[in-house]
This record gives structure tokens, sequence and C-alpha cells, in this order.
């Protein structure tokens, strides 16, 4: 037992030793710049699945081992690190730091959560609206971390409502009558009655009598209540609130380019495999995949209501009933939650003005229906892209007052220590490993190696294929992280989409989309970890939940590649901006 204990201990260590030493007859038996960087590869793949090592820590392994294997130089290798990609993301994050300094992003949760209004099912589905919204912009880790205590908040007061309301009748059941105005002696209660008010019940008709010494006003005493939830009503409605954040935090980022780490890696890589494709941009993508998150938003939720609050979806629609006590206190404490933001904030203002402006300039830039502000330049024409407009729009947080020229602090509306805190530098590096590892690939003929050998598939229907590739990046994702898994699948799937001669967004976009649906554990994803972290909900929940999500993300966005993304990306034909392989030997190295 103790050495099974001291292996689990050290099996980092194990892993990062004993990799190389089972791929080295990849090298010895093989020896050519295709093996060596299938090498790379699988070494790195090893390690980003088995997290032996820090994943932004594997991401350097390229700068190691390509200069050594002859298939880069080092300056090569360090100019591919970063990319188009790294000044988008600082931009973005340049933003996120000003939206939560200021706390707009909590306005506008609560806001959106007060406007669809305080019933468990409208409540859930507020908050995952506001979630949702939310990781368009931000990142889904900051989106729970933000919404999930005020989701917590929202739940403490609706238990301890709960709980007045039991005292209250349990109080009304037995009695605080005055036995001098008794007109007969009362005998004691049977012990089924003690019984029954013990046990919390409510029954029919309870004769009850107060002792003598008990005076009439007295408080009356109730059983202490051994666990967190007064009821599995309230259990449930704990697990569905809080798997509702966890789901949409991570579902709202698929809407736009900037929204995950995995759609900003697609986007650069993509220039970097296909720098004469300009379908992908920031409009286009929304118009794909803002339908894909509403209806995937509404049937989770649907989903998780009839799992967690039951199929009473008729309630949702008693508009003009009274309200209960638990729906009264949950108004009260978001209305008191919102209360302290107090009026809308010049700094909010401003940095509300910056981030719409953002987006509108990313929209126009080459809306594809219409002429955009990038044909202003015709001379330089692919010189400015998005991480253009995030730069300037960052840029101009540091250089805006946060305060009247009469306040004696001068403070912009971001610094660089808060900006620095929000950056995510562990996800640039691992970018950039996974730039460097496709140029490899190319460089060293690996892509064309793998691209022909996958030529037998080109038999099956393209639907199969993609079905196929969607539920493997799936599967894979919920036990690696989400930017491994799509740096590793990337090369390999536009290789077989070329040797195949399918356009290769048609396997690139689902397959990317899908990596994010990452649902069913704890560790899959932060957002699932930070909601696991409150207690609500058990590993089992999330496994019973998620899996029902990843099937409604995966059947969605199947529908969405097939139906609106066919014509918005000419999906059935294979593009120009595409190189054709002629098919080689494939049985060798």
């Amino acid at each position: 037992m103790g050495f099974l204990r001291a292996v689990w201990n050290y099996r980092s260590v194990i892993v990062v030793t004993l990799t190389p030493l089972l791929l080295l007859p990849l090298l010895l038996i093989l020896n050519n710049k295709v093996a060596e960087c299938a090498f790379t590869l699988l070494l790195m793949a090893v390690y980003w699945l088995t997290e032996a090592l820090p994943l932004s820590v594997t991401a350097l392994l390229p700068a190691l081992l390509f200069p050594l294997f002859g298939i880069m130089t080092s300056s090569q290798v360090a100019s591919v690190y970063f990319k188009d990609f790294h000044l988008l993301l600082i931009g973005v994050v340049c933003l996120a730091t000003s939206i939560e300094k200021w706390n707009l992003h909590k306005r506008i949760a609560l806001k959106l959560v007060i406007l669809v209004g305080v019933n468990p099912g409208w409540l859930m589905l507020g908050f995952m609206a506001s979630s949702a919204f939310l990781s368009m912009w931000l990142s889904n880790t900051s989106t729970a971390a933000m919404v999930m205590p005020i989701v917590e908040a929202v739940i403490q007061q609706i238990l301890s409502a709960e709980g007045r309301v039991s005292m209250h009748r349990r109080r009304e059941m037995v009695g605080t009558c005055n036995p001098g105005l008794q007109l007969e002696e009362v005998k004691e209660q049977p012990p089924q009655t003690k019984e029954i008010i013990s046990n919390g019940e409510m029954p029919k008709a309870v004769l009850c009598a107060i002792p003598e010494d008990l005076l009439p006003h007295a408080e009356v005493p109730v059983p202490e209540v051994q666990s967190r939830y007064r009821s599995r009503k309230d259990h449930m409605m704990c697990k569905g609130l809080s798997l509702s954040i966890a789901y949409s935090a991570t579902i709202g980022g698929l809407t736009t380019l900037t929204g995950t780490s995995t759609n900003l890696i697609f986007a650069e890589q993509m220039k970097l495999y296909y720098p004469d494709c300009s379908s992908v941009n920031f409009g286009n993508w929304f118009l794909l995949c803002f339908p894909v998150t509403l209806i995937v938003l509404l049937l989770s939720w649907v989903w998780l209501h009839w799992l967690f609050l039951g199929s009473d979806f008729k309630s949702l629609l008693s508009f003009r009933r009274e309200k209960s006590e638990r729906e009264k206190a949950t108004a009260k404490v978001i209305q008191e939650e919102y209360g302290t933001l107090g009026p809308l904030s010049p700094q909010e203002i401003i940095t509300l003005v910056i981030f719409l402006l953002m987006v509108l300039l990313w929209f126009l830039r080459e809306p594809g229906f219409m002429p955009g502000w990038a044909s202003l330049f015709p001379d330089y024409v692919g010189y400015a892209t998005d991480a253009t407009v995030a730069v300037m729009m960052g840029l101009t947080l540091f250089v805006i007052p946060a305060y009247k020229p009469s306040n004696p602090k001068f403070e912009t509306l971001i610094s660089w220590k808060e900006f620095q805190s929000c950056m995510p530098w562990e996800i640039g590096i691992l970018v950039g490993g996974g730039f460097v590892l496709a140029e490899g690939t190319k460089i060293s003929g690996l892509s064309s190696w793998v691209g022909n050998l996958l030529t037998p598939l080109g038999s099956l229907p393209i639907g199969v294929i993609i079905t196929i590739t969607c539920i493997l990046a799936t599967s894979v994702t919920e036990v690696a992280s989400n930017p491994a898994t799509i740096t590793i699948f990337l090369p390999i799937l536009t290789a077989l989409a070329e040797a195949i001669e399918v356009n290769p967004l048609y396997i690139l976009i689902p397959t990317t989309l899908c990596t994010s649906f990452a649902f069913l554990l704890p560790a899959s994803n932060p957002p699932n970890a930070i909601v696991f972290t409150y207690g609500h909900v058990s590993v089992l929940d999330m496994v019973k939940a998620g899996l029902g999500v990843n099937i409604i993300g995966v059947l969605v966005v199947l529908l969405a590649v097939s139906t609106w993304g066919i014509p918005l990306y000419d999906l059935n034909r294979y593009p120009s901006w595409a190189p054709l392989h002629p098919i080689s030997n494939t049985t060798s190295f």
C-alpha cells in the first residue's frame, strides 16, 4: 500500500521520465524529420493530457526540441510563439479589467436577473442569460467566479426565508393558547401527535396543550436542522442553480471569437495554415454562433429545470399569482445587492462606451454583406485586424482619467498592475506552443503524411466524419484542458480535410465549438471547479446533468454547420485558399 501511494505521489515524475523513453524507438527506427516532429507532437500530447508538467511549460518543448532536431532554428521558433492572437488577447483583457474593476459586470448580471423575475425557473434562466452574456466578452472563469457568489447569496436568503416560514408554521401548529381560557381539561397529547409535530408535518387538526409553566407568548423550541437543506426540493434547487452557472459561463463564450481561448486558437491557426482565408472574422462567427448559443442555452435550461426543478413548466406562466415567501426573499436580496452598486458611475459609462465601440468596430471591419472600414485603406489590405481594434481600445483605458480634475487623486481607468493580475500569461505561452507545433508539422512534412494516411476516410459521408470528430473532441476535452485539446486536434483535422478535399471549415468549426463542451467533471473546466467548491453538487450530479448538456451541444452544432453554416461559409465547396495535396505512399514515414 505504501509503495502504491509513493508511485501515485510521484506520478508526474514517472510520466515525464518514461514517456520519452517509450517514444524513443520512433527516433531510432525512423530517423527522419517526420518521425522527429511526431516524437515532439506525441510527447507534448501526453504531457498535456496528463498535466504531468504545467501546460505552459509543456508548450515550451518545441523551443528545445525543434532546434535540436533541425526542424526549425531557434530564431524561427521564437518568431512563431508571438502572433496576432496575443495582441487581441491583450486588448480584450484590458477591457475585461476595466469592466471588473468598476463592477459593470455585476450591474449587468443583477439587472438581467431582476428583469426575468424570481420564480426558481425564471431565476435560473436569468442567471444563465447574464452569465452567457458576460462570458461572450470575459473569460468563463471570471464570469463564474463573479456570478456564483451572487447566486450563493440568493440561495442562502431563500433557505433562511424557508426556515422562517417553517418556524412560523410550527408555532401555529403547537399553539400559543392561554390555558386559563380552556373550558375543559385537555389530556396529554398522544404519542402519534407528538411524533407528527416533531417531524414538522402539518396534520389536518391537532389538539394542542401548553404546559402551565410555559408563558402564553414564550418561544416554542424547534428541533435543530441536521442538514444544510430543509427539504430535498431546496437541495435540488441549489444543484440546478449552481450547475446552470457553470454551464452557461462556458456556453456564452461560443458566441464570439474572443469568447474562449479555443475560438482564438482556431482563428489564429486558420491565419497560419490559410493566410488567404478571409471568411473567419468577428461578424461571420457571430452570425453562425449566436443562434447556436441561444438554442443550446434554452435547451440546457429546459434540461436542468426538468432534472432539478421538475417538469411543471406551467407555473412559469402564472404571472398573476401572489409571490411566495421564497420568491419575496429572493427578490429582496437581489434588489439589495443591486442597490449597493448605486447609480451608474462615470467610470462604468466610459467603460461601456469603449466596449460598445470595440464590438461595433469588430463587426464593421469586414462585415461581408457591405464594405467595411478596412476598405478605407485599399493600399494596406489585411493590415488591420481585430487585434488592431482591441489594442487601440485597450490603450485608451490606460489614458482616460478615472476621476474629475477636481479630485486630488489621479488615476486612469486601469493600471498596469491591475492588467497584469487579469492577464492569463500562461494561456499566451500555451497558444504560442501550439503555433510552433503547427508550423513544425508543416515544415517537417508530418501534416502531409497524416493527411495521406487519412485519405481512406474520404469514402465516409462528411456528416459521419464531422460527428466522429465532434464526439472525439468532446470526450478528450473532459480529461484535458480545452486549449490543449484544440491545439492537438487542429493540425490533424486540417490534414484530414485537405486529404479528402473537404472545406477545412466544415470540420474545424464544429470541432472547435465542441472542444468547449467540457461539462462532465469538476476538473474538466474552471467554471465546473468553481461551482463544485460551493458544495451543493456531487460529481454524480455533474456527470448526469453534463451528459445531457453535452448531447444538446453536439446536436445543435451539427445542426448549425449543416444548415445556416453552409451558405455563410460556402462549406459545400473546396475553397481556392486551401491547397491540394497529391496522394503519396502512406505506408511508411
